[in-house]
């Protein structure tokens, strides 16, 4: 079953290292969400929660976790665990029980309290977690793949470490106009290029760091939206949580090994461009009628990547749709206009609903400084551990 919900209400807690526990910070931008949508938690028929195994055994109960610290009443309860698309598959549950009758008000809750450093897989030794084979065999934290990913784009198409760096001044710019945003400062090229090399060619300021946040989202039916006096709300048309294709396997880093596996064709595109393909298809568009895009940057490089996969641009081209001004403001498909993952840092569970929070406010024309001028149709686009695809389409 396929059709619209609205979004009645977006909130968040500001993104920043604030040493409190990841429910804080869901149930703040829960109680914000409540208020924007002009409902009380008395109101709300479900809660989905996305999940953080950091948290401990709260975390992996998130929906619970919060439906507690709200107050208990007999709410509906889910808790979904999908990586980095945590927040995209919460929304996709809350948007099932609304198509499907179950529920006409769903509110969708993520948090994180994220340790300083990268990321490690927790929960001690797990030899059967790829994650953690990663790590320990290989010796791969995060940002060696990502620097993977930026020497294949210089071999492949010639991008530069100067065209990655024009990626974190524009997203900085625009992190400077979020309030919610944990990094709030413009920086030039020069400081990139001065930061501490990290994973050649990537530098300290072309990742992105771990941060504590929150968000959430109020999602209802149209009827109750129409009902509640939203004549025109912002809608969720697509939500894609696909997963990988064989032969193209790779789940987290350069498409390198299983496009050459023997006996099997490369695959037609990357798991990231079948995201999302299966969001446009379900919405009905294409990137033509894309107003702007919120993608996952946890590199420079990365989103680059992401504007040839969302088919912003064709392959190779993505640094000469940075170059020409394309994706900052004003341009013609602005990216990451919350300032992105360089400006926030990751918060794991919340990111996706986060980026769905952007969009409200995007294509409400309530984005201040850093609106899109007539924002119509918005995407986010990322990905989660293990080959959870997460993209989501909404509309005004």
């Amino acid at each position: 079953m396929t059709g619209d919900v609205a979004v009645l209400g977006a909130g968040m807690h500001p993104w920043g290292k604030w040493g409190r526990r990841f429910v804080e910070y869901g149930v703040a931008a829960a109680r914000a969400a409540l208020t924007d949508a002009g409902i009380g938690w008395r109101d709300v028929d479900s809660i989905v929660g996305a999940a953080t195994v950091r948290g401990g055994y709260p975390g992996y109960v998130a929906g619970a976790t919060f439906a507690k610290a709200l107050g208990w009443r007999g709410t509906r309860v889910a808790s979904v665990y999908a990586a980095c698309a945590s927040g995209a598959q919460a929304l996709g549950t809350a948007r099932a029980q609304i198509l499907s009758g179950l529920a006409e008000v769903v509110l969708v809750v993520g948090a994180d309290a994220a340790p300083k450093g990268f990321f490690r897989p927790a929960g001690g030794d797990r030899p059967d977690d790829p994650d953690w084979l990663r790590f320990r065999v290989l010796g791969a934290t995060n940002p060696t793949y990502f620097g993977l990913y930026a020497r294949r784009r210089m071999a492949l198409y010639g991008d530069t470490p100067e065209d990655f760096a024009q990626v974190k001044v524009k997203n900085a710019a625009l992190g400077a106009l979020n309030p919610n945003a944990r990094y709030r400062k413009r920086v030039t090229a020069e400081e990139v290029a001065s930061s501490a090399v990290v994973a050649d060619p990537l530098r300290l300021l072309d990742i992105c760091a771990t941060s504590d946040g929150g968000a959430a989202v109020v999602l209802a039916g149209m009827e109750f939206a129409r009902r509640h006096g939203a004549a025109e709300p912002v809608r969720i048309r697509a939500v894609s949580t696909v997963s990988p294709r064989y032969p193209n396997t790779v789940l987290d880093l350069p498409d390198i090994a299983t496009d050459s596996a023997a006996g099997a064709e490369p695959a037609e595109e990357t798991f990231r461009a079948s995201i999302a393909r299966a969001a446009y298809e379900e919405a009905g568009i294409g990137p033509e009628d894309l107003s702007f895009a919120e993608v996952y940057d946890l590199s420079t490089a990365l989103e680059l990547q992401w504007y040839e996969d969302l088919g912003l641009c064709g392959e190779g081209e993505a640094a000469k749709l940075l170059r020409e001004g394309a994706t900052a403001l004003g341009g013609r498909i602005p990216v990451n206009v919350s300032g992105g993952l360089a400006s926030f840092g990751e918060a794991v569970p919340a990111q996706a609903i986060a980026q769905v929070c952007e969009l409200t406010w995007q294509l409400r024309a309530g984005a201040g400084d850093r609106q899109v001028t007539g924002a119509r149709v918005g995407i986010t686009a990322n990905q989660g551990l293990f080959g959870h695809g997460s993209s989501v389409v909404a509309v005004r």
